[in-house]
């Protein structure tokens, strides 16, 4: 790794430390309320260790497939986008908005088409779109994003008309637009992609969205024909990069005694101006104006005068983990303001946590944050900087913000076209409160994991015991419906629905308050209806009354799960058991019909047996009994995921009863129940010779009945012993009446229960010529146990050695190995060479024995080598000359070569004796 790559991988670490500790910074000041730079230097909070805990995080009891349901799809060919969704139960009719497309669809059978009207783009405008640097097949299409009543004959409709948003009329007589076109910026985002809300009061629209072509400048505003459009001011203190989710009005007004306004409120996510923090740290914010509000004279033209905003806070105190991100808000509403509830589902902005949560807040809250709380404001730091801190200071009178009430008419302020400029440019400078809107409990009403929330509905519904409940619908990015309830002390998932076959976003989601109400959820693909109850489906009084859920009760004449709040058809009283705590004690004690019946399963020996169990409940635990011992834990029988127990090479010790249990908690109590009764046998062998058959006792694994058990026993050697059964291999760990001990049932991984299997498979006598041989095997798929496959694997051994020294041979021969190798070589082929390193050549040759060359005419020479000193001498070299590459003599003429005389690199060595002659 090069020092720059190593360095800019270490500035990547550093920074993604450093993120970690502002993000979990940012975490603790959203908590607190408290902006990141007033929090203590190097007082960093502790990071989640991610083990949550149960009451915290929750999963759903039952979940259903999306073919076990009796759901009503509706869908077009060609038209896609169905997210926009307007339900009007007096006339029995669910308006969707769909792409270029408007229908009108039975409320109470979505499949059913009653009209439909087009709204395509001119080929003009498509042009002018892809100019723009638009898709013509995808953006520059006219996508319905309105859909308002107006009143009992029309409704307002807008749609994006490629990036150009026009609004019309469309008549429910006729269902016919009537060709006004209205502008529609202000009403209709843009970009279909773009987020936006709209509600319609008393014939005036309010909306939140974009109002340029970029998507650069969000807007909250009013629409009505008498009066010009009322808009917040274009400044990142009133809207930072908002992403709106949700709209609506409040009814403060009516039978107020001071003569407050009704107000409308927004609630969305944007940028934080309040926080400092190295990206851009999301906050989900709740904002309001008056309904009476025009603006104001001279300061804030036709602008908001009452427009104010705070922080919803959403987070889990005991993990220091807060939800920054709103996805959708559903308001409860009752006939008197200060008890209504709103319900908000988040997730993280970062979302490395996987989490989403619901969080509640009380009317009376928020109200007392906009008329009683403090105001933000900026402060300048070393005349660069700006940060946000509280105000402090005196408060103009009358209250920025505040609506116009009964005191201020007797000051003769009866319209916010006479407030005072102080007030006005208070309010423009100091649109945020310094108070955040703290949730009921200090925290979420329901955490789920794995999950992303994008929707929610609520419904406030009284069960047979007179409590009121809150029953929360929330609809997932995947196109799943989590039902809940709320309790006081938390809340409990009743079930998970698969609404879409696909996976993908539900976008809309709409319930239908009336008798018989069902759920309407809109996605790119299409529109379905679900019933809000699926109380059928639970077939037994303890499981109708263990899912808690406060549309179901067990009626004990029809023995059966019904919706107390559907039609009885005038069917006289009846006992109805429910219990929202879960507690089924009430319920009739019933014998299960496979106590008495239950399912035959033969096997062949040696194959494998799987025993299903089907479990409702994913907060059940399940185990397992043979022959009334419970099974223990053994790699012979497993546990799979769905419950189904596995039992690999059934033997004859395996045989018996098996019962499939589980037990379920609730109410402080254990409710075990019997799922599944199988009765385990292998299928008949040959029959054998007499001879070769030897009658033993093989206990038998009922325990109730005692029989003696015929099987074939083969002879093991010469010794004659012969093997005998050997104990049960059931050892019950428990008595039956004893609860069973907890055990952790999987969501999606197996465990492994059950009784490891000591007692040795008995087979028929055989041939002296086939005792090496294992025992015959019946079984198809078990044929390959019969064969011996060591003398392939002999043959396969010999062959790779063979191979290997074959290798070694060759390259020893050919001088590539090291010095032993070719000291080997040397002494089979007869050679002297010895491995020698570089210039080890010549060093050898100056060392080796010479062959001893005599002259005829001189004296006898001595023989044995001589020892080279390295010193010639005169005699030799021509009195001290220097040597040349070959000397000549003065008498002889011979050639004579000197020891320093020899070029190693390119000249073999023969004789490197000076007394060569």
């Amino acid at each position: 790794m090069s020092r720059k790559h190593s360095h800019t991988q270490g500035l990547v670490n550093f920074a993604a430390w450093l993120s970690s500790k502002l993000l979990w910074l940012s975490s603790s000041s959203l908590l607190t309320g408290t902006p990141v730079h007033q929090t203590r230097a190097g007082s960093f909070p502790g990071t989640a260790s991610g083990s949550f805990r149960s009451r915290t995080v929750q999963r759903s009891r039952t979940s259903w497939r999306h073919e076990e349901m009796s759901l009503v799809e509706f869908s077009e060919p060609g038209v896609f986008n169905y997210s926009t969704l307007l339900l009007n139960e007096e006339r029995g009719a669910l308006y969707v908005g769909a792409r270029e497309a408007i229908f009108q669809l039975d409320i109470n059978n979505v499949s059913v088409k009653n009209n439909q009207v087009l709204w395509k783009v001119p080929s003009l405008d498509k042009t002018r779109c892809t100019l723009k640097g638009k898709s013509e097949e995808t953006d520059c299409r006219n996508y319905i994003q309105v859909l308002q009543v107006l009143d009992e004959e029309h409704l307002f409709v807008c749609g994006t008309h490629a990036f150009q948003p026009l609004c019309d009329y469309l008549s429910l007589k006729d269902f016919m637009l009537m060709g006004k076109k209205d502008d529609g910026r202000g009403k209709c985002p843009y970009d279909p992609t773009q987020s936006f809300t709209t509600v319609m009061v008393d014939g005036e629209l309010y909306s939140g969205t974009s109002y340029n072509f970029l998507g650069s400048e969000p807007i909250i505003s009013r629409f009505s024909r008498p009066h010009s459009l009322l808009r917040t001011e274009y400044s990142t203190s009133w809207l930072n990069e908002p992403r709106f989710v949700f709209a609506d009005v409040i009814r403060e007004g009516s039978n107020s005694p001071d003569g407050d306004d009704d107000k409308i409120y927004y609630f969305f996510t944007e940028v934080s101006v309040e926080y400092e923090f190295f990206g851009k740290l999301l906050i989900p914010r709740i904002a309001r104006v008056c309904k009476g509000d025009l603006g104001g004279q001279r300061t804030l033209q036709k602008k908001w005068t009452s427009f104010l905003k705070a922080k919803l806070v959403c987070s889990m105190p005991e993990l220091n983990f807060v939800f920054n991100v709103v996805h959708d808000v559903f308001i409860v509403k009752t006939s008197d303001w200060r008890e209504t509830v709103i319900y908000g589902v988040f997730t993280s902005q970062w979302g490395n946590m996987g989490l989403s949560a619901v969080c509640a807040y009380n009317m009376t809250t928020v109200d007392e944050v906009f008329s009683k709380g403090k105001y933000m404001q900026k402060a300048m730091v070393e005349q660069s900087h700006t940060k946000w801190v509280q105000y402090n200071g005196i408060t103009p009178s009358p209250r920025p913000g505040a609506c116009i009430t009964n005191q201020n008419r007797m000051q003769n302020i009866t319209n916010s076209l006479l407030l005072p400029d102080k007030t006005l440019q208070f309010v423009k400078d100091h649109p945020l409160m310094a108070d955040p809107v703290l949730p009921i409990g200090q925290g979420p009403r329901l955490t789920a994991k794995d999950v992303n929330y994008t929707q929610i509905v609520v419904e406030r519904v009284t069960a047979l015991d007179n409590s009121v409940y809150d029953v929360l619908f929330t609809a997932t990015d995947k196109g799943f419906l989590h039902k809940s309830v709320v309790y006081e002390g938390g809340s409990h998932i009743i079930e998970e629905i698969q609404l879409l076959k696909n996976s993908q976003p539900i976008k809309t989601l709409l319930l239908s308050t009336k008798e018989g109400s069902f759920l309407y959820a809109g996605s790119d693909s299409g529109v379905i209806q679900s019933p809000t109850a699926f109380c059928d489906k639970y077939v037994t009084c303890a499981d109708c009354v263990l899912t808690r859920d406060p549309y179901c009760a067990w009626d004990t004449h029809a023995a059966s799960c019904i919706n107390i709040f559907q039609k009885q058809d005038n069917k006289p009283p009846r006992k109805y058991i429910q219990n929202l705590k879960g507690d089924a004690d009430k319920c009739p004690s019933a014998r299960p019909r496979s106590i008495n019946h239950p399912q035959q399963m033969v096997v062949k020996p040696g194959s494998s047996a799987e025993l299903a169990c089907t479990v409702r409940s994913n907060l059940a635990q399940v185990f397992w009994k043979v022959n009334d011992s419970i099974l223990t834990e053994s790699a012979h029988f497993l546990v799979m995921g769905d419950s189904a127990l596995l039992i690999y090479s059934v033997a004859p010790q395996n045989q018996g009863h098996y019962e499939c249990w589980t037990v379920e908690s609730a109410a402080g109590k254990n409710f075990t129940r019997l799922e599944a009764s199988y009765i385990l046998r292998l299928e008949r062998s040959e029959i054998m010779p007499m001879s070769s058959v030897e009658i033993i006792d093989v206990p038998n694994p009922d325990p109730s009945t005692s029989r003696t058990t015929t099987t074939t026993t083969a002879s093991r050697g010469n010794n004659g012993n012969s093997n005998t059964a050997g104990p049960s291999p059931l050892t019950p760990s428990t008595r039956s009446s004893v609860p069973p001990p907890p055990l952790t049932r999987p969501a999606t991984t197996a465990n492994v229960y059950g009784v490891k299997a000591d007692t040795k498979h008995y087979v028929p006598p055989q041939s002296s010529d086939s005792q090496n041989q294992g025992p015959e095997i019946k079984d198809p798929h078990a044929k390959y146990l019969q064969y011996d496959n060591s003398k392939a694997l002999l043959f396969l051994f010999l062959l790779f050695f063979l191979l290997f020294l074959c290798g070694l041979v060759y390259n020893c021969y050919m001088q590539y190995l090291p010095g032993p190798c070719l000291r080997l070589r040397a002494a089979m082929l007869g050679s002297q060479k010895k491995p020698q390193r570089e210039y080890a050549a010549c060093e050898g040759g100056l060392m080796e024995v010479l062959p001893e060359k005599r002259d005829p005419h001189g004296p006898p020479h001595q023989n044995g080598a001589l020892r080279d000193t390295g010193y010639e001498t005169e005699t030799e070299y021509g009195n001290g000359k220097i040597p040349s590459n070959s000397c000549e003599g003065e008498n002889n003429g011979a050639l004579k070569q000197g020891p320093f005389d020899v070029k190693c690199e390119s000249d073999s060595i023969k004789y490197a004796d000076a007394d060569e002659s």
